[in-house]
């Protein structure tokens, strides 16, 4: 069998010759078309493909030297060789000027079976390995897109998406991409017409355990799907890897004759590996983003004092699972005959950010404790942060100290959004402002405001406000306008959270207080 056997084109006006070249290609295995002209021929180009183009140089209507040139400029067939023959143009100039038109080849008749069948060869082995080196480097090419893509997925919904369309398009097939989310979820997608999700869905159980099953301890390797709890939705082969011991592995799998080659399936594997590790990373920032919650939360109140004079609700909302988390806190603190309520804000977002606000919350309660007003705290917060967190310990807060007997508050601000009060004429901002803490400022004292029975009192920390590409002016003052004094507060707080809190790269602290 020869591995050579290709579809020729064999193109001559004389019906020996055409005879003759055709009979040795045949008894080479080869499949051959015939044409006259080379209006045959290109009918013949455009109805067919070819690999090769024996191609005669003296054609009743056009030059073979033109039927050469206008192959190769034609983009759909100009990797197809074209070996010109001839009997009368064997000239060497007529070999350059064939060559320079583009052939591939120049035979001169009579031809002898064994060159003809040589030449024949060569031309299409320098054409396969040309079409499998442009068909590699095209393929390798949309694996770094498909891994561009796939590193840039923030959630593993968008990673399980992001690899099942990557494979794809580098291998051009249906796919499916499966992985198990550090809470134990699968997470399938597929990309092609004939695999319904909803059906993969369905078919997914034991598929965790048939992953862990079937792949290595660590690495990439590639296995028959058929054994598979969904084999029956897709069958075909899949690349499972997992990028460190006794994490939960995923897989990619799409039909066996996209990946039938060794370098489709290095292609298959390379994605696979890439997939694996955007998933380590993304689950190490989940387990870095849920230590930080988990310290943030600790340092909140757990739960607020249960004044019937005073009845108040807060709401604490992380940033969305993409951001880091933030410096946001609140505090309440009893004293004696009064109530501080505290909200804040440590620039940053990190784990330095939230540990930073354990120091300054718990400096906080010291100094309330102490006796201390409003302003003297705020003063004594901005001398720590800037002998022991210079520039990393920026610092918002405000504070309210709550005098329920005169029925009065005294508010200190140091940089934070100003306190939304709301009464039976309307929301509006107290204007009392200051300096940030960290920086040294000098610090006005309190300002005593009253608080009339029926007054809601709202304080917040920019992550309610602040929108992309909108004013904080305008964020603010669509707060003000969403706020009445009269609404329940815990209700007030979800629908202000659902309004403007939803998909915030900043954490949100949210106090409400009503003097009832």
């Amino acid at each position: 069998m020869n591995v050579f056997a290709a579809r020729v084109l064999v193109v001559d006006d004389l019906e020996a010759n055409r005879f003759i070249a055709s009979s040795w290609l045949r008894r080479n295995g080869h499949v051959v078309t015939e044409a006259r002209t080379a209006a045959e021929a290109f009918a013949a180009l455009a109805a067919h493909q070819f690999e090769l183009v024996l191609l005669d140089v003296n054609l009743p209507d056009m030059s073979g030297f033109d039927v050469t040139e206008r192959i190769k400029a034609d983009p759909r067939t100009s990797s197809i060789p074209v070996v010109l023959i001839s009997a009368t143009s064997i000239e060497p100039e007529d070999k350059i000027n064939g060559l320079k038109r583009g052939a591939d080849a120049y035979l001169a008749e009579p031809l002898d079976p064994g060159e003809l069948l040589a030449n024949v060869e060569a031309a299409l082995r320098y054409h396969r390995a040309r079409a499998r080196a442009e068909h590699l480097a095209d393929r390798l090419t949309r694996l770094t897109t498909a891994t561009l893509s796939i590193n840039a997925a923030t959630t593993f919904d968008a990673l399980v998406s992001a690899a099942a369309v990557g494979a794809a398009d580098v291998l051009d097939t249906d796919a499916v991409a499966v992985l198990i989310t550090p809470a134990g979820a699968v997470r399938v997608a597929s990309a092609g017409a004939r695999l319904p999700i909803s059906r993969l869905r369905s078919e997914s159980s034991g598929l965790d355990q048939w992953m862990s099953v079937a792949s290595p301890a660590v690495g990439v390797k590639i296995v028959s799907s058929d054994g598979s709890p969904w084999h029956s939705a897709m069958p075909g082969l899949a690349a499972i890897a997992r990028s460190k011991p006794m994490r939960p592995p995923l897989c990619i799998a799409v039909e066996p004759a996209a990946a039938s080659t060794v370098d489709d399936r290095n292609l298959l594997l390379q994605l696979a590996q890439a997939t694996a590790l955007a998933a380590e990373g993304l689950r190490a920032f989940a387990e870095e983003h849920s230590l930080a919650l988990t310290l943030q939360n600790s340092l909140l109140p757990r739960a607020l004092p249960n004044h019937p004079g005073l009845p108040m609700t807060a709401r604490y909302v992380p940033a969305s699972v993409n951001a880091e988390i933030g410096g946001d806190f609140y505090d309440v603190i009893e004293l004696d005959g009064t109530v501080l309520i505290a909200i804040g804000d440590v620039c940053g977002h990190s784990i330095q950010a939230a540990t930073i606000m354990g120091e300054v919350r718990h400096a906080l309660r010291a100094y309330a404790i102490e006796g201390h007003s409003p302003a003297e705290i705020l003063r004594r917060l901005d001398a720590l942060l800037e002998r022991f967190h210079p520039l990393s310990g920026l610092t918002t807060m405000y504070l309210l100290q709550v005098d329920l007997a005169a029925g009065t508050m005294l508010v200190a601000n140091a940089g934070h959004v100003p306190a939304l009060v709301a009464d039976d004429s309307g929301a509006r901002y107290l204007d009392v402002k200051g300096p940030l803490l960290g920086i040294g400022l000098a610090h006005p004292e309190a300002t005593e405001v009253a608080l009339p029975v029926g007054t809601t009192v709202l304080l917040t920390t920019d992550g309610l406000v602040e929108r992309s590409g909108v004013d904080l002016d305008e964020g603010m003052e669509m707060l003000r306008a969403a706020v009445s004094h009269s609404d329940d507060m815990d209700e007030l707080s979800d629908r202000l959270l659902a309004r403007f809190g939803t998909g915030k790269q900043d954490d949100i602290a949210l106090v409400v207080l009503r003097r009832p």
